[in-house]
């Protein structure tokens, strides 16, 4: 099955708002500030579409853009979601999480959630549709044994019989809710040692995973202030002393991870949305961003779910994809028209089975046997001590990407080996059999060393470009820092003025008065402006009383 894809014409000027709205109406969805629009842009960056500006704006590459609908804000309790329509769209978001390592648990806990994803999706156990061994023939994680297979096929023959896909998607979601990593959407960064971390935003807190450890984390109640100065990211927290430093991989990484950081924390701390304050990444005169949640935070969508009354809509489920590689896009209908010469095509991924890598960052196959006492919902955090940041979720490493960019997508037949191997998602046996024994395959021939020179080459370009880049912003960061010193020095000339010409009787300013210098200012340029001044408000004035 291939993955739904929308498109839309929309007009040059047309705001995020716009066309998140669009799509919500398209899926009948109205608990929507759960979900976002995703895009990548040509640097590999993956970010949020910004629902307050324009879209034109944010995307740097040409239309038609490529977006994707994902869940952002991942709810504390999915089971407990108004509607089924939100449900199922938060179950295919849980569903592609374990497909690409981000949703980490042990084995017994994999067997079930897969049964559950069966049971809502080809339904009871036929043995005249389902013959020996049918669990195989779909992917639920990036790799499994063909022992976790047959206890999924167990599962799903004996203890699941006779739910609907309602019950199965619900019992689903309640099952995920408790592993340590639901919700989980890995930043890789690096710590000021340079071992690798991945940092994420949960709807519980700040955590930092590290090896097979998860080595911090913070609630949201805990957290103080977010900054981040080029590639560098702080948090704040026990009255605002540095606690954790991390180093992301480019600035614009660092830039998006700040920004899912303060809306993550707005969305999940605060009571009311009007309690939401623009943040600034950086000091006063240094460069930095300023940044501000736009949407209702968790409790009062919580509050608003509560009043829906309506039919519930009809959903349209899809199917698993019988197979182990990765469905493409497909064209599908077109939602509004506009005039052609004020119109720009936007493809829209929604989120449908096992969907596109167009964006993903995290496909490296993992998998658990073990977990600890982390990401927990309310019931399970409360059991636990708060200071204990420190608590082993696997008997294998979090590693969810290798890199740091998102799948590629690649045409070329040695393009797409070579990401397979980078990515660790072997698509056939001999594959799979090189990656685990780490000898990749270099094919006949020196091709494969001209496409390593050929990739080294284009790193030492991109390393120039980046100190390029660097160069450039710190010019702009002097430049800033000029024009402010020059604003200050301006406005306490202007203090000074109205000061001098004031009755003050201040010791300091009668001084100044008595200069010749002062004296001459005033009679010449103070005064004549003065009456200038005076003679254009009586004159308004003048003007409005006739009126």
């Amino acid at each position: 099955m291939a993955t739904p894809h929308v498109v839309i014409s929309l007009q040059r000027d047309a705001k995020g708002q716009y066309l998140f709205d669009l799509i919500c109406h398209h899926l009948n969805l109205l608990e929507k500030d759960y979900f976002g629009i995703r895009y990548v842009d040509p640097d590999k960056q993956r970010h949020w579409l910004e629902v307050t500006k324009s879209i034109a704006k944010q995307i740097k590459s040409q239309p038609p853009f490529t977006m994707c609908l994902r869940v952002k804000f991942y709810p504390p309790e999915p089971a407990a979601l108004k509607e089924e329509i939100t449900r199922y769209l938060v179950f295919l978001q849980i569903k592609r999480d374990l497909y690409h390592g981000r949703l980490l648990c042990k084995t017994s806990d994999a067997a079930m959630l897969a049964a559950f994803i069966l049971q809502a999706e080809i339904g009871d156990y036929d043995p005249g549709k389902h013959p020996e061994g049918y669990s195989s023939k779909f992917q639920f994680f990036p790799k499994h044994s063909e022992k976790l297979e047959r206890r999924i096929a167990d599962i799903h023959k004996t203890e699941l019989i006779g739910q609907t896909p309602e019950t199965s998607e619900r019992n689903f979601l309640q099952k995920a809710q408790m592993l340590e990593t639901y919700g989980v959407d890995p930043h890789p960064c690096k710590d000021v040692s340079g071992n690798p971390a991945f940092l994420a935003f949960t709807p519980f807190g700040f955590v930092v995973l590290q090896g097979n450890k998860r080595v911090h984390f913070l609630k949201w109640n805990e957290v103080t202030k977010l900054k981040f100065e080029g590639k560098t990211f702080h948090i704040y927290a026990n009255q605002k002393e540095i606690i954790l430093t991390y180093f992301a991989p480019t600035p614009e990484a660092c830039k998006h991870l700040w920004k899912c950081g303060v809306e993550h924390q707005a969305f999940y701390k605060l009571e009311k949305s009007s309690q939401v304050r623009t943040v600034s990444s950086s000091n006063l005169f240094f460069k930095g961003s300023r940044f501000r949640y736009s949407g209702r935070v968790a409790k009062e969508v919580m509050e608003q779910s509560a009043k829906i009354k309506r039919e519930p809509p009809e959903i349209h489920r899809a199917g698993l994809v019988p197979s182990r590689s990765c469905p493409s896009i497909t064209h599908g209908p077109r939602l509004s028209s506009v005039p052609r010469t004020r119109r720009r095509a936007v493809h829209i991924s929604i989120m449908e089975g096992l969907e596109s890598l167009r964006d993903s960052a995290h496909s490296t196959p993992v998998r658990s046997v073990s977990h600890g006492d982390c990401f927990m919902p309310r019931s399970r955090s409360q059991a636990t001590d708060a200071s204990d940041g420190t608590a082993v979720i696997s008997d294998e490493a979090y590693s969810p990407s290798d890199s740091v960019l998102p799948t590629p997508v690649a045409e070329h037949s040695m393009e797409l080996a070579v990401s397979r191997q980078i990515n660790g998602a072997p698509c056939s046996i001999e594959e799979e059999k090189e990656s685990e024994a780490g000898t990749p395959s270099y094919g006949e021939g020196g091709d494969f060393g001209a496409d390593s020179r050929s990739v080294r080459e284009g790193a030492g370009g991109d390393s120039a470009l980046s100190e390029v880049e660097q160069v450039n912003k710190f010019v702009l960061s002097v430049l800033r820092l000029l024009l402010v010193t020059i604003g200050l020095l301006f406005v306490l000339l202007l203090l000074l003025i109205i000061l001098t010409e004031s009755d003050l009787d201040i010791a300091f300013l009668s001084d100044i008065r008595q200069t010749p210098e002062f004296e001459q200012f005033h009679y010449e340029y103070f005064c004549p402006l003065r009456r200038w001044f005076a003679c254009k408000l009586r004159w308004v004035g003048g003007l409005l009383i006739n009126k």
